[in-house]
């Protein structure tokens, strides 16, 4: 198995190139399954849950042309599909759900195992089924307690779709369904990400009627038939977000290029509020760690607008070594502070009472063996071993390489010590 060995860095500085985004590409791909014409997707970053997207839809039935090394993905579902995801596909990677809608358009019917991914909480399907239910589909409830999501429909029809959670997959599995639906869907508390916008974006130019994405509301006026487009991905606000926070916690300097501030908003706010000086140039935006004293803040993650809970960990490695207590509160995924005890093995001396963590802060951290727990923990635990004394091993790095494109490289360029070994 692979792994990273990283040392004391000093401060990271240069620039970087943030990737488009796996979280509004992977969506858009299984978008492409509503169309018989070619897609073709520009700015993909070559993920590992990226290709795993790409075999998914293979099995499918659909021709992928990938080449990742000029992020570029086509994709031509013409012809019949199958409406059965193979488990072993599905189990890698929680997006999986997401060809669920397109497969019922396409083939009246869909059969997906529920699907794997990072083990940071329950993440049910409850309201893709909820939202599905009221456009006329049938869920097959003995499949589904046996684990599996078995739709069919006859015919679909457009509802006023509450979501009790403005869940991300939900809205986007709504959408895509209902875009072909007759008549008009409206979905209420909807998310509001920008990886929302993406895909209304991306599937009103194929040639659906959707408006209100990025709002609490978005209103669907089914279509009779979609058609092949090309599309650039937005920039990856999590990885521009933790290379932010790399400038920070080694008191560097570093201009991220291909980036959107907006999309960033809170986290710029509370990186200011711990000292961190952020401009915006005609070239990126310059993070500067290297200006004031590191001090503590709280954050609380909440929905789109509010803090990402995909940029809890990573800002966490920063509050260790911040000067002063601060208190972290995840309100989105109940199981999402198993980081800790990686960080504590540094120590970073961190207590958690449900999903509120306190950091004392003021810490200088040791090298150790850790684990990365997950996609986003891993990448906080590199960032905490830039600043340990020591070397700092971390196993499991297939989560880091779901999400985040030539990582090594990119903090190689800035000064970063790290390096991966390839073990047998």
């Amino acid at each position: 198995m692979a792994k990273f060995l990283v040392q004391k860095s000093g401060p990271l500085e240069g620039d970087v190139t943030i990737s488009g985004s796996k979280n509004a590409v992977l969506p858009i791909m299984a978008a492409a399954l509503l169309t018989e014409d070619k897609c073709v997707i520009n700015d993909a970053p070559a993920l590992r849950d990226v290709d795993v997207m790409c075999r998914l839809l293979e099995s499918l039935g659909a021709s992928v042309n990938k080449n990742l090394e000029c992020n570029t993905v086509e994709i031509e579902a013409c012809g019949e599909l199958t409406w059965e995801a193979p488990f072993d596909l599905v189990k890698m990677m929680r997006a999986s759900i997401l060809v669920l809608g397109a497969l019922i358009v396409r083939t009246g019917r869909a059969t997906i195992p529920l699907p794997g991914g990072c083990a940071i909480g329950k993440r049910p399907v409850e309201l893709h089924l909820k939202g599905l239910k009221a456009l006329g589909v049938r869920i097959d409830e003995d499949q589904l307690a046996r684990g599996i999501v078995d739709a069919s429909a006859d015919k679909l029809e457009g509802s006023i779709i509450y979501l009790d959670f403005p869940s991300v997959g939900a809205t986007e599995v709504i959408m895509m369904t209902a875009a072909m639906a007759e008549g008009t869907t409206a979905i209420e508390n909807a998310a509001q990400e920008p990886e929302i916008v993406d895909l209304a974006n991306f599937l009103n130019k194929m040639g659906a009627r959707i408006k209100g994405a990025g709002t609490d509301t978005i209103k669907i006026d089914g279509v009779d038939s979609m058609k092949g487009v090309s599309h650039h991905v937005i920039p990856d606000r999590i990885e521009a977000g933790t290379f932010m926070v790399a400038a920070a916690i080694t008191k560097g300097s570093i201009l991220i290029r291909n980036v959107v501030p907006d999309h960033l908003k809170a986290v710029i706010a509370k990186l200011r509020e711990c000292g961190v000086v952020i401009q915006m140039t005609d070239e990126g935006v310059l993070v500067r760690g290297d200006v004031n004293e590191m001090i503590s803040t709280d954050i609380k993650t909440l929905p789109y607008p509010g803090f990402p809970t995909d940029m809890q960990s990573p800002f966490m490695s920063l509050l260790t070594v911040a000067k002063g207590p601060s208190v972290v509160i995840e309100t989105v995924f109940e199981n999402r502070f198993m980081h800790v005890g990686e960080f504590n093995r540094m120590g970073a001396n961190i207590k958690t009472d449900g999903n509120c963590a306190i950091i004392p802060g003021d810490k200088e951290l040791q090298g150790a063996q850790v684990v990365a727990t997950d996609l986003r923990a891993g990448a906080a635990v590199v960032l905490a071993g830039l600043v340990a004394e020591g070397t700092t091993e971390i196993s499991q790095i297939y989560h880091i390489d779901r999400g985040y494109e030539n990582f090594v490289e990119k903090l190689r360029t800035l000064g970063a010590n790290i390096m991966r070994v390839d073990e047998l």
